[in-house]
C-alpha cells in the first residue's frame, strides 16, 4: 500500500484538484508548499505559517543533515516536531544544493564540500534515503543529477541515465512505512528525454512524481513543453510536483498541464528585499512614493499583514533596515502565493479555471513580472 493516494476532486481540461492523503494527513491539491530550507521560513515561525494556512513545509536535506544533524533531528522526533510544525513537511534530497557546488559526481554518488566548514562529504541514494529516514518528513525524495541549463546533450543523458540508476536504489533502501518516497524526473527540456525519464520513474512505482531540472535557465515556454511531456507519462493517481517553482505565471501555466503541487524561495528571497506579490503584479514597497501611503501591501488582501501594516510603515521599516520589514513583506507573499492556489482550487472545482489563467496571465506574464 503507497504511503500517499490522491484523489481528484474536480478537473478542467488538464487542470485538476485534489486531495493527497499521507500518513499523517491530508492536503488539497494544487498547492503551495513553503521552504523551510533549516527548519525554518527565513523570518518566520511555525505559528506563522501555521496562522497563514500552509499546510505543508519543506525542510533540507543538505542543510538538516550538516547541522543540527540528521540524528540530532531525529533525537527530537523528527523534523516536524523539532521545528514545533503541526502541519506536514517534506524534505528534498539536497541534490540541487549540492550540485550547485560543483561537486565529484560518479555513477555511485556525489562527493561535496560543506557550505559552513569547508568538511568533505557524500552523497550516495541509499545514504540520501536513510538521511531523511532520521530527519522523519512525511514525505522524502530521492536523490537526482540536476544538471544546470542550458547543458549539452551529452550532460543531459547522463544526467538521466544517474537519476534513473539512483531512483531505483533509493527505492531498494527505502523502509519506513510512514514515510511516502518520490521519484524525479529529469532530461532537460527536451521532450523525448522528459519522456524517457517520465516512464522510467513511473515504472518504479513510487508514491509521487517531482519534476526536477526546470526553472533553472530556460525560457518559460520551454518548461513549459518539457513539463507538459513529462506530465503525459506519469500515472494519475499520485502527485505529481514541480519542483523549485513559484511565480504566479508559472504556477498556474503547470497547474492547467495538471501539475498538483509546488515549492519555491522566491516569495521570501525577494520579500527580505521589499518586493511583494500583489494583485496587480510585483511591488517594490521601498519607493519613495510609498513614503506616506496609507494603504495595504494589496488592496485585495486579507492577510494579517495587509489587516494591520501599511505601505508606508513598511516602506519606513525597509529605510531603517528593521528586520521586521523583511517578516512583514515575507510572510504577504505566502499568504499571497496560497491564496493564490486557492483561488485557483476553487476555480477549478467552478469550472472557471480558464477564465482565472487567462486573468492573471495579463497580470504576470508581462516582462516586468517575469520569473524572479
Amino acid at each position: 500500500m503507497f504511503a500517499v493516494r490522491f484523489r481528484e476532486t474536480a478537473r478542467e481540461q488538464l487542470a485538476r484538484a485534489g486531495v493527497a492523503t499521507t500518513h499523517r494527513g491530508e492536503y488539497e491539491t494544487p498547492c503551495f508548499m513553503p521552504v523551510g530550507t533549516r527548519g525554518a521560513i527565513r523570518h518566520l515561525s511555525s505559528q506563522d505559517y501555521e496562522q497563514l494556512g500552509a499546510r505543508i513545509v519543506l525542510g533540507n536535506t543538505y542543510h538538516l543533515m550538516l547541522r543540527p544533524g540528521a540524528q540530532v533531528v531525529s533525537d527530537m522526533g523528527g523534523l516536524g516536531e523539532f521545528a514545533g510544525w503541526k502541519g506536514l513537511t517534506l524534505t528534498d534530497s539536497g541534490g540541487f544544493q549540492v550540485f550547485s557546488l560543483s561537486p565529484d559526481v560518479d555513477d555511485d554518488g556525489v562527493s561535496f564540500r560543506s557550505t559552513y566548514d569547508g568538511s568533505m562529504h557524500r552523497f550516495t541514494p541509499e545514504s540520501a534515503v536513510r538521511t531523511q529516514q532520521l530527519l522523519g518528513a512525511d514525505i522524502q525524495m530521492v536523490l537526482d543529477v540536476c544538471p544546470p541549463l542550458p547543458s549539452t546533450d551529452e550532460v543531459i543523458k547522463l544526467a538521466l541515465k544517474r537519476t534513473s540508476n539512483w531512483a531505483a536504489r533509493a527505492k531498494a533502501t527505502h523502509t519506513r512505512a510512514d514515510q511516502s518516497l518520490f521519484g524525479i524526473v529529469q532530461g532537460g527540456i527536451d521532450p523525448v528525454l522528459r519522456q524517457e525519464s517520465a516512464k522510467i520513474t513511473a515504472n518504479l512505482e513510487f508514491d509521487g512524481y517531482g519534476i526536477g531540472g526546470l526553472s533553472v535557465g530556460e525560457t518559460r515556454e520551454e518548461m513549459l513543453v518539457a513539463l507538459a511531456a513529462a506530465i503525459e507519462h506519469l500515472p494519475h493517481d499520485r502527485p505529481r510536483y514541480l519542483m523549485g517553482v513559484g511565480d504566479p505565471a508559472s504556477l498556474v501555466e503547470a497547474v492547467n498541464l495538471g501539475v498538483d503541487q509546488f515549492d519555491c524561495v522566491m516569495q521570501t528571497r525577494i520579500g527580505r528585499h521589499g518586493t511583494a506579490l500583489t494583485s496587480s503584479g510585483k511591488l517594490n514597497i521601498t519607493r519613495a512614493e510609498f513614503s506616506t501611503s496609507q494603504d495595504p501591501i494589496d488592496l485585495q488582501c486579507v492577510c494579517p499583514v495587509c489587516q494591520r501594516h501599511t505601505r508606508g510603515y513598511i516602506r519606513h521599516l525597509f529605510q531603517v533596515n528593521e528586520p521586521t520589514a523583511a517578516r512583514l513583506v515575507s510572510m504577504h507573499n505566502i499568504a499571497f502565493t496560497l491564496n493564490l492556489m486557492q483561488q485557483m482550487r476553487d476555480a477549478i472545482a467552478k469550472g472557471e479555471f480558464a477564465s482565472l489563467r487567462k486573468s492573471l496571465l495579463a497580470v504576470w506574464a508581462g516582462s516586468a513580472n517575469e520569473k524572479a
